[in-house]
Order: structure tokens, then C-alpha cells, then sequence
């Protein structure tokens, strides 16, 4: 593996790359995306495509990857744009791309924007909550979450955001408005801190979970698009923003092994099933829809 840094006008991203560029074997690289997860969270799925060139990198502002426009707000758009830059940067063509949750909306907004970069992706679970029938309640309970963390800390915040993604079907209005579970509940016993800048929490990604991904650009790019999700998250959140914008685009959700972070070992803190998330990966990639 090597690292390398590429300087932008408003800070410098940092992105690893593991294996031959150009590729050995005439494939394009496999481009692996989250966020607010930075590279460190694909290094178990990386291992298990050690056959293919891997890249991965931090988002703006968070892990390596440092930001020098005085803002902490995390977009589609701004990552979009940095993945394209890490892209042209590689001089290896287009790639193929995994990526997940927040990752996944950014690489929607990156075929939209730039559709010559991707020759197929695989968005895993993308939270598009404005495209949900209860967005309203949605982002209302999102709101609530951001509070609680606001006023209690991490532990209380996230347990509280496991609540909202644990929800079976639609969001109901009184969600936001109910008391938050306790964090014991859940294991989480920790006191706060005090800190307050967790990018999943503190609400400075809500521009991902407000994205509509633009409909149209994505069904004329010649990116091949697939929307999956881990049949453990059947019904909960991100398994429903997954459908939602695989119906927009005219498609069915792609049935992976696991949960929301089911490519992650048990390591991890929230064990999925890397390797036969790793298989699966492989298949899709291979065959395409």
C-alpha cells in the first residue's frame, strides 16, 4: 500500500492506494467510498479484493485529509468534487466504485457530475432521506438525534441514532418528540466528554441525508448504477432510502450479505460478514445487475 496526498485549493485529501497502477490484470481500480468513515473502515474489505488495485481515501476535513476553508460542513457536491480530483489524479481511467452510506450519496452526486469517472457503481445503503414518503418525519427525527448529542453527548446521541435506524417501515411523527432511549440499553455506558464535533451526530452532514440525486443525469451517464443493501436492514432506514432511489432510477435493490456495515470485521465494534460481503462484492462487479 501507498499513500499519497493531493493538494486542493481549500485543503489537502490523503488517499491510499493498494496494489499496481496501472492495473496488472487491465481492470479498472476499485475505488471504495464512505462518510463519514474515512479509508480505515475499508481496510478488511480491501484485504479480501486483494486481487484487484484498491483505492481509498479520507473525506475532507476528517481523518488525513485536512481543510483549510474554515468550514466543518461536509456536502455530496464538495466530495464529489474531491473524488473526481483523486480520480484524475490516479492517471488510470475510470474506476469502479464501492461505496457506502454517506460515500454512497457522494458517488451518486460523482456519476452525476462526472460520469466519464465511474464505469460501474455499487451505492450501499445511501441515506437520501428526502426522498422517503415520511422525509418530513424523517428529518424531524434526524433533528432530535443532533439535539440529543447536542445536550447529552456521544453516547446518549448514538444511542438514540440506533433507535431512529432501527425503525421497521415508516417513521411515525411522535418519534421526535418521545423521550431518548437510554444508552445502557445499547451498552454505552460512557460518560460525555464534552466533545461535540462527531460528523455522524453533530448534524454538519445533514447536506448528505438532504440529497436528491439528480434522476435524470444518472440514467443518461453510461455508469452502470446499482443500489444494494444488507438483508439484515431489511425495512429500517437506509434499507427504505435504498429502494426509494432505486425506484427513481427504475431498478430493484441488490441483496447483500449482513447489515449497514456488513463489509466491517467484528473489530469493528459492529461485526458484519466481511468475507461473504467480499463474495458478493465480487460477483456484482463481475455480472453487473
Amino acid at each position: 500500500m501507498t499513500t499519497h496526498t493531493l493538494q486542493t485549493p481549500d485543503g489537502t485529501l490523503t488517499y491510499d492506494v493498494r496494489g499496481l497502477l496501472p492495473t496488472a490484470d487491465g481492470r479498472p481500480p476499485l475505488f471504495m467510498v464512505g462518510s463519514p468513515m474515512g479509508a480505515d473502515g475499508f481496510a478488511t474489505l480491501a484485504s479480501l479484493m486483494s486481487d484487484r488495485t484498491v483505492v481509498t481515501y479520507d473525506v475532507r476535513g476528517l481523518g488525513r485529509s485536512v481543510r483549510t476553508d474554515g468550514s466543518d460542513r461536509l456536502s455530496p457536491e464538495l466530495n464529489a468534487a474531491d473524488q473526481h480530483r483523486i480520480i484524475e489524479a490516479l492517471g488510470a481511467g475510470p474506476v469502479e466504485v464501492f461505496a457506502s452510506s454517506g460515500g454512497a450519496v457522494s458517488a451518486l452526486a460523482l456519476v452525476a457530475s462526472h460520469p466519464e469517472d465511474v464505469t460501474l457503481l455499487v451505492a450501499h445503503e445511501p441515506p437520501c432521506l428526502a426522498v422517503l414518503p415520511d422525509a418530513e418525519a424523517a428529518f424531524a427525527a434526524e433533528r432530535a438525534v443532533h439535539a440529543t448529542y447536542a445536550s447529552r453527548g456521544w453516547a446518549a446521541g448514538m444511542a438514540h441514532f440506533i433507535a431512529m435506524t432501527s425503525i421497521q417501515g415508516e417513521i411515525s411523527a411522535e418519534f421526535a418528540s418521545a423521550p431518548a432511549p437510554d444508552p445502557a440499553v445499547f451498552g454505552m455506558t460512557m460518560p460525555d466528554d464534552g466533545s461535540r464535533g462527531d460528523p455522524l451526530l453533530s448534524g454538519v452532514s445533514d447536506a448528505i441525508t438532504a440529497f436528491r440525486p439528480d434522476v435524470d443525469a444518472l440514467r443518461a451517464a453510461p455508469t452502470e448504477v446499482v443500489l444494494a443493501a444488507g438483508i439484515e436492514s431489511e425495512d429500517t432506514l437506509t434499507w427504505r432510502t435504498t429502494g426509494a432511489v432505486a425506484a427513481l432510477l427504475g431498478q430493484e435493490v441488490v441483496v447483500f450479505p449482513s447489515n449497514h456495515g456488513g463489509f466491517i470485521s467484528s473489530e469493528g465494534g459492529y461485526g458484519g460478514q466481511p468475507e461473504a460481503f467480499a463474495a458478493r462484492l465480487r460477483e456484482v462487479l463481475d455480472v453487473g445487475r
